[in-house]
């Protein structure tokens, strides 16, 4: 029930010293306000690292020949290890537990891209038809490669939004041609990229015809395949034995760190978010500090206030106040200060992080810092707590006071 007498004696005495009351209001305020920044900046970085990951399928394993830096069997220091064909079909019928698999091919030289007057320098990628859910493609237009383009060589490609939008304008690009190195290809498919823009200035062709066009033989740069729902372990298991077997074939040591990199995503991924939440949990521990050297000052404050009023509450048991109303006086001041003042700090907070979002747009890294509404419950619960534990002691304190001694007090 609301008691007005009570508020009125509340706010008198917050007035009666101002200067205290908003130095210890500025402690609890600074303290939610450190954790809320903390909270937000931790969030922009998770953003940036996730949207890094949303490139590629998170639950994919990524092969990469190099080149060897130990001697093996007779071989040579310095040998280049060449991925082929054979390998991405060797490995789709040989490991278990592969879901989707493709292999890129890279044409080598520099590559004329034109349509028309057009002319632009893209990426150039012959790949697989099961790249598409390796690199999270999103179908706009027309359609992606197929096996059928694969089989019969089909001169078709499928261009990424910002290589439509430089070589056709407003033009319709579906169904029309570009040339590579002045060779005609068909467009098939205009896509869209879950990650970053640059993603969109790619071109994919079939893998076959890459290599038939570009005199690329059978040789491969780069295999890479989803492990569809395996757990952390199986990946791990499925990456190494990939490993031990491509060193079978292509006879160089497992202990080599450079003939061949197996880079599991599944790993990278458990690896970020064993660190997002380390990162967490500190920025918890540092925020609940800075608000607890808060929240001592509020519990000094109100100490003092009951010191001062030590006579004033003798007198109001001397006429039949109980303990409770005399605590809830207490709590009811100490909860006020700290929850206006911790809301101050909230709202200060919130306002920084979107000025700061604002300033620094998108990067690689740090993307939307904020702060779930979740969150922001949570802190303003915490503040609740903090403010009636602050006032606690201090309002113990009041309740024991006894008439006959508080009466003596000058």
């Amino acid at each position: 029930m609301f008691d007005l007498d009570k508020w009125q004696e509340i706010l008198t005495t917050i007035a009666k010293n101002p200067l205290r009351t908003i130095l210890t209001a500025w402690s609890v305020a600074w303290g939610i306000w450190m954790l809320i920044i903390l909270l937000g900046a931790g969030k922009g970085l998770q953003n940036g690292v996730e949207n890094q990951f949303k490139d590629d399928a998170i639950n994919s394993i990524w092969i990469r020949p190099g080149e060897t830096s130990i001697a093996h069997k007779g071989t040579k220091v310095g040998r280049n290890i060449q991925l082929t064909n054979e390998d991405v079909d060797d490995l789709k019928r040989g490991v278990d537990g592969v879901e989707f698999i493709t292999a890129r091919h890279y044409p080598r030289g520099i590559l004329s891209i034109s349509k028309g007057k057009e002319y632009g320098s893209f990426n150039v990628r012959g790949v697989h038809p099961d790249h598409q859910y390796l690199e999270n493609t999103l179908i706009e237009e027309g359609r992606y490669i197929n096996q059928k383009d694969l089989t019969d060589y089909r001169k078709v490609v499928v261009i990424g939004r910002l290589v439509k939008e430089a070589l056709f304008k407003d033009e319709k690009a579906l169904g029309e041609y570009i040339k590579i190195n002045n060779l005609a290809f068909k467009v098939v498919g205009i896509f869209e990229d879950e990650g970053q823009e640059g993603e969109t200035e790619i071109i994919y062709l079939p893998l076959t015809t890459a290599q038939r066009t570009f005199n690329g033989a059978n040789r491969v740069n780069q295999i890479m395949l989803t492990v569809g729902e395996a757990s952390l372990e199986q990946s791990q298991r499925m990456a190494t034995y990939i490993h031990r077997r491509l060193s079978t074939k292509h006879n160089f040591s497992l202990e080599d760190p450079k003939a061949l990199s197996v880079r599991n995503m599944v790993e990278q991924m458990q690896d970020f978010l064993n660190v997002m939440m380390a990162i967490r949990m500190f920025i918890w521990v540092i925020g609940i500090g800075t608000i607890l050297a808060g929240i001592v000052g509020v519990s000094n404050i109100m100490m003092i206030v009951v010191k001062e009023r030590t006579k004033e509450f003798g007198i109001r048991k001397a006429l039949g106040a109980t303990p409770w109303s005399i605590v809830s006086l207490i709590l009811q001041e100490s909860v006020f200060i700290t929850s206006v003042a911790g809301y101050i700090g909230l709202i200060l907070g919130i306002a920084a992080l979107e000025f700061v979002g604002d300033s620094m747009g998108e990067t690689d890294f740090f993307l939307n810092p904020e702060v779930d509404l979740s969150i922001a419950i949570q802190a303003t619960i915490l503040l609740i707590i903090c403010g009636a534990l602050a006032g606690l002691i201090p309002a113990l304190k009041a309740a024991n006071i006894q008439p006959i001694v508080a009466l003596r007090e000058e």
